[in-house]
């Protein structure tokens, strides 16, 4: 569905799926929504709703955008009836339904662990836990978690015997690493936008501008492309060794939060510009 602008000229509709009453710790995912939806409407006429509301709007607009609607398990059958929905349609969506990344929950750093990726090493199996470097601490979380939901710290016996009564492998286990900071790298389609890390280990949302190097781009890019997604907003989450090096956290596809407000007035306007390119590009 578009609507004429008062010039007579057709625009795109856009549905903006967000959850503002979602409490995240150390972000205010309302704020960055209300203000994206202000740029686009520069754009594009659009309308938020709530994801659970989502599938029975679908069909009245052109394109939807996924931003800040919490974790899915919490709207887990909502969700999927929206992409059968935009599937049934046709109906763009962005990001792209395909990703490989924590869209398809975190089965992912399994595989690149198997793989011998960059990442934090990751097992799924009772069996496979002497893969794993010899800690004090590992933790446990839910392939389909996120925002730290489920997420806790177990000695090796507490994580054996949860994997061992973990239903399907619903389960990851990681060592509990020691680092110097987490970094974010953030895209738009394949270009990156900007970087951000947190200098307190303990303070993960307290974020500031981080001056990639050459090098730290290399490693975020390796997992941008072994994605799948040829346009949409990523996040590629690191953390730096104490020995330097950068090892993938997660590699957020689904609904990253940008952290906008973390960043400089002229860096935000070349995102938002970009992302409106971007969503201009899809065909409809």
């Amino acid at each position: 569905m578009t609507a004429a602008s008062p010039a007579g000229a057709r625009r795109p509709s856009l549905l903006l799926v967000t959850d503002l009453a979602y409490e995240a710790r150390g972000r205010r995912y309302c704020d960055e929504d209300i203000h994206l939806g202000s740029r686009l409407r520069e754009t594009f006429d659009v309308a938020l709703c709530h994801p659970r509301d989502a599938a029975a709007l679908l069909d009245r607009f052109d394109l939807a955008l996924v931003r800040n609607s919490g974790p899915v398990l919490h709207y887990r059958e909502a969700y999927d009836a929206f992409c059968a929905r935009a599937r049934e349609l046709g109906t763009p969506v962005y990001n792209p339904l395909g990703g490989r990344g924590d869209m398809a929950g975190k089965e992912y750093l399994v595989e690149m662990s198997r793989a011998g990726l960059p990442v934090i090493p990751t097992v799924d199996r009772a069996a496979d836990l002497p893969k794993l470097p010899d800690v004090s601490q590992y933790v446990v979380k839910p392939k389909l978690g996120a925002d730290s939901v489920g997420l806790r710290f177990v000695t090796a016996a507490e994580a054996r015997a949860e994997l061992e009564r973990a239903a399907g492998g619903s389960l990851l286990v990681q060592p509990r690493i020691d680092f110097r900071h987490e970094v974010s790298f953030y895209f738009v389609d394949h270009d990156f936008q900007y970087a951000l890390y947190a200098p307190d280990p303990e303070r993960r949302w307290v974020l500031e501008p981080y001056a990639a190097s050459a090098e730290d781009l290399a490693f975020a890019r390796r997992f941008i492309a072994w994605n799948s997604l040829t346009h949409g907003i990523q996040r590629v989450d690191a953390c730096r060794t104490a020995q330097g090096g950068l090892l993938l956290v997660e590699l957020e596809d689904l609904n990253p939060y940008l952290s906008l407000d973390r960043v400089g007035e002229e860096v935000r306007e070349a995102f938002v510009a970009r992302l409106k390119r971007s969503l201009a590009s899809l065909p409809r």
